[in-house]
C-alpha cells in the first residue's frame, strides 16, 4: 500500500512541475509533433514556396532545428531552398518576398555556402541604390507595397537588412533600414496604446464600442520583427537604442492584452467580441516576451510570467497530431476563429516561441 502511496505522489509532483516548468520534455516532444505535421503536410498548401506564408514558418523551422539539432529538419529546409536555387518572389521592393532570405541566412550560418545568400544580398543592394520614395498611402487609397506601408513588413524585410550589416560590416544597411522602420512607425503607431494600426486604411476604424481597432497578428508580426532586431543590430549603433524603447513600450501593452488563460485575441483591446485564442499572434509574443527575458531586456517577474502563461496557453491548442488550431487565415484585421484553423506562419511562430521557451528553461 506504501508502494502504491509512494507512486501516486511520484506522479502528482512530475504533473505539477510539469506545468509550472518553462519547457519541459512534454513541450519538446509536442513542439517536434507540429513542426513534423507541418512537413508532413507542406504540400496542402497552395502559397508560393518562396512567398511569406511559407517563409515565416521557415524562420521559425530553422530556429527550432537549431535549439535540437534536428537534421532532419535541416534536410528539409535544405532541400526546399534548393529546389527555389536560393531565389525568392519577383517583386523587387515589396517586403513580404524578402522574408524567405531571413532562412536562407540562418542556413548559411550552418553551412557557410554564399550561394545561399547571394541572390538575397543582391536584391537589398538594389532596393538600396534605387529607393522608393512614394507616400505609404497611394493615390486610390491602398497601402503602398514598394515601401513598407503595413505594420507585417516590418518582421519580413528588417531582420535581413540587419544580418547583411552583420556579415559585411557595411553601415549602410543599418542606417536604410532604420530610416525606413521609423517612416512606418511614424505612420502606424498609435503612442496611446503603444499598438500599431496595420495600414494607413485602418486608422481611423472603430469597433462597435467606438474603440480603436488593433489586430493582434499585426502586432505580433512587428513584436517579434523587434526581437530579431535587437538580435542582430548592435548596441553600438543609434537605431538599438530605438528599437529597444519600442520593444520595451509595446511589452506593457502585449502583456496588458493578455487574458487570464495567457492567450491573445484577434483584436487585441475587443476579446469579449473575439474571444477564440489567436495563435499566430500569440506564437509571436511568445518569442518576443521570451526573447527579451533570455536576453535581459526585460527584467520584471511579470514579463517571464506572462511569456510562460502564453507557452502553456499555446500547448493547450495543439492536437494529437500536432496540428497546431486557432490560427487566423490570412487577412489584415479580427476574424472570428475556429479550432480547425491552420496556418505555416501559426507554426512558424509557434517553433520560434518554442525555441526561446526552451532556451529559458535551460536558465532555470
Amino acid at each position: 500500500m506504501q508502494k502504491i502511496v509512494f507512486a501516486l505522489l511520484i506522479i502528482l509532483v512530475t504533473a505539477a512541475s510539469c506545468k509550472t516548468a518553462y519547457f519541459n520534455a512534454a513541450d519538446k516532444r509536442k513542439a517536434d509533433r507540429v513542426a513534423s505535421w507541418q512537413v508532413q503536410h507542406y504540400s496542402d498548401t497552395l502559397a508560393p514556396k518562396a512567398g511569406w506564408i511559407q517563409a515565416a514558418m521557415y524562420r521559425g523551422m530553422v530556429e527550432w532545428a537549431a535549439q535540437t539539432n534536428a537534421q532532419s529538419l535541416y534536410d528539409f529546409l535544405l532541400h526546399t531552398g534548393k529546389d527555389l536555387q536560393w531565389g525568392m518572389m519577383d517583386r523587387l521592393y515589396d517586403a513580404d518576398d524578402l522574408c524567405i532570405g531571413q532562412t536562407y541566412f540562418r542556413l548559411y550560418d550552418r553551412y557557410k555556402d554564399p550561394e545561399m545568400i547571394r541572390k538575397v544580398i543582391k536584391r537589398v543592394d538594389s532596393v538600396i541604390a534605387n529607393p522608393d520614395k512614394q507616400p505609404l498611402l497611394t493615390e486610390k487609397g491602398k497601402y503602398y507595397r514598394n515601401r513598407w506601408g503595413w505594420c507585417d513588413a516590418l518582421f519580413m524585410a528588417p531582420p535581413v537588412y540587419a544580418r547583411i550589416y552583420q556579415l559585411t560590416g557595411n553601415p549602410v544597411y543599418l542606417d536604410f533600414c532604420f530610416s525606413e522602420f521609423k517612416v512606418t512607425t511614424d505612420a502606424l503607431y498609435d503612442k496611446e496604446k503603444q499598438l500599431f494600426f496595420r495600414d494607413l486604411r485602418l486608422i481611423n476604424e472603430r469597433d462597435h464600442k467606438g474603440e480603436k481597432v488593433f489586430w493582434a497578428r499585426g502586432n505580433g508580426w512587428v513584436y517579434a520583427g523587434l526581437a530579431l532586431m535587437l538580435e542582430t543590430v548592435p548596441p553600438s549603433h543609434e537605431s538599438y537604442a530605438w528599437y529597444l524603447r519600442l520593444f520595451r513600450e509595446m511589452t506593457a501593452s502585449v502583456i496588458r492584452a493578455q487574458d487570464r488563460q495567457g492567450a491573445w485575441h484577434s483584436s487585441l483591446l475587443d476579446p469579449e467580441t473575439y474571444a477564440q485564442p489567436e495563435n499566430s499572434a500569440g506564437g509571436f509574443f511568445v518569442f518576443g516576451l521570451a526573447y527579451g527575458v533570455n536576453k535581459g531586456l526585460l527584467t520584471e517577474s511579470t514579463h517571464k510570467t506572462a511569456a510562460q502563461k502564453g507557452w502553456r496557453s499555446l500547448q493547450k491548442y495543439v492536437d494529437r497530431s500536432g496540428k497546431l488550431g486557432y490560427v487566423q487565415p490570412v487577412g489584415h484585421a479580427p476574424l472570428q476563429l475556429t479550432e480547425d484553423m491552420t496556418a505555416p506562419y501559426g507554426v512558424g511562430a509557434y517553433l520560434l516561441a518554442a525555441a526561446e521557451m526552451a532556451k529559458m528553461g535551460k536558465k532555470k
